[in-house]
């Protein structure tokens, strides 16, 4: 995909920022609003440094932010690349990066997650976890000590653990999921779980010991739909005679911090008794598109996906919206990789295929895909935030 051709960069010099500085003061605040909405975000934000009603239009104006996303409505993404482990960034589906947030990659342990919100997190396996504010470059580092109530259970030498960032609606407060993953399923083991409120007040500062919901689940399955929590339940259970069947879903309420009832999966809602068990886990994974919880199901013969679509939580009720073959993608590579989809964007899809660190957009109509001319990803979210909105979250 081509690049759009880049603007001219701002005043460098002191006597080029106080000519143009001049200069500005002399251009109709309306004339001025109408060609700074013209550009690009990347090259805004270098413009703040011209004068001082610059700077106030491009980065405390509500108004011009809000009209500015208007006009610029491609999507946004968060990225992390292989060569620069030390830096976020904000990329678009060109692949040009539109603003480095250096120093707060947390090193190459550290990985995005991939959400799909106006902040970003970063965490390792082994308790290590921060919030940023792209907009701003603020870090909120997560305590690493346990809830009280959890203070004997977790062995702070060698955790393993998943986290989840989500956003409660009905608050505008920003919450992160953690679990301990305790000896594993087959050791006597436990899962335990714990909630942490980013941008709450000086009692909140803490994490919150919350139970479990009674049935070991996937860690990595995990995906965060409208401040919600999903996950599918652990492989363990694959081949056991216990009633679970590899689409069976539990979620966690990040409002309420209290488990779910359990969601059955398009697969064993639509397909046959007799059918379901030519299904097993690893064909499935789950994915948040359109603000809608969506399971993919993954096949091998012939190579293709199916997205099936939540349509209705409350009746548990599926649709599969889009059949994709990927065989012209996948037949290219080595080995058996599954597409992660990321984002639905005026019919196209776009896809993180992570083992080779690509971008991938698919037109489902077709049926071919085309890759993002981006450097090597590490990790990848989507950005639903503003730039320009230098105060649009508060995280201290």
């Amino acid at each position: 995909m081509a690049s759009p051709p880049r603007s001219r960069s701002p005043p460098v010099t002191r006597a080029m920022r106080a000519r143009a500085a001049a200069s500005s003061e002399r251009i109709p605040p309306d004339v001025l609003f109408d060609v700074l909405l013209r550009l690009p975000a990347r090259d805004l934000c270098r413009l703040r440094a011209v004068c001082r009603s610059w700077r106030a239009l491009t980065s405390g104006d509500a108004l011009f932010a809000e009209a500015h996303a208007a006009a610029h409505p491609g999507p946004l993404f968060l990225a992390k690349f292989r060569d620069d482990k030390s830096s976020v960034y904000v990329v678009d589906l060109s692949g040009n990066a539109l603003k480095r947030v250096a120093g707060v990659g947390g090193g190459p342990y550290h990985h995005l997650l991939c959400t799909s919100l106006n902040l970003a997190c970063l965490a390792t396996d082994w308790n290590r976890c921060s919030v940023l504010n792209p907009a701003t470059g603020a870090v909120r580092v997560l305590p690493e000590s346990p809830a009280d109530e959890h203070a004997n259970r977790v062995n702070l030498s060698n955790p393993y653990t998943f986290f989840a960032l989500g956003r409660v609606a009905a608050t505008g407060e920003h919450k992160v999921l953690r679990m301990f993953n305790r000896l594993g399923f087959h050791n006597g083991g436990q899962q335990v779980f714990e909630v942490f409120t980013v941008n709450g007040g000086d009692g909140d500062a803490r994490w919150r010991g919350r139970q479990g919901p009674g049935l070991f689940i996937d860690e990595c399955s995990g995906v965060v739909v409208d401040g919600v929590v999903y996950f599918l339940t652990s492989r363990v259970y694959e081949g056991v005679r216990c009633g679970i069947r590899p689409d069976y879903i539990v979620s966690f309420d990040l409002g309420t911090e209290e488990w779910r009832s359990d969601l059955r999966g398009p697969i064993s809602s639509n397909a046959g008794d007799r059918k379901v068990p030519h299904y097993t886990r690893c064909d499935l994974s789950l994915a948040e598109l359109k603000g809608s919880l969506v399971l993919a199901d993954h096949r091998e013969q012939p190579m293709s996906m199916d997205l099936w679509f939540l349509s209705d939580v409350g009746n548990g009720l599926w649709a599969k919206e889009y059949h994709i073959r990927t065989h012209s993608i996948i037949s290219r590579l080595v080995g058996e990789y599954h597409l992660k989809p990321l984002l639905l964007d005026h019919g196209r899809l776009v896809f993180h295929l992570a083992v080779k660190g690509l971008l991938l957009v698919c037109d489902p109509g077709t049926d071919t895909f085309a890759e993002v001319g981006i450097r090597c990803l590490d990790s990848v979210g989507v950005y639903t935030g503003n730039l320009l909105s230098l105060g649009e979250v508060d995280m201290v």
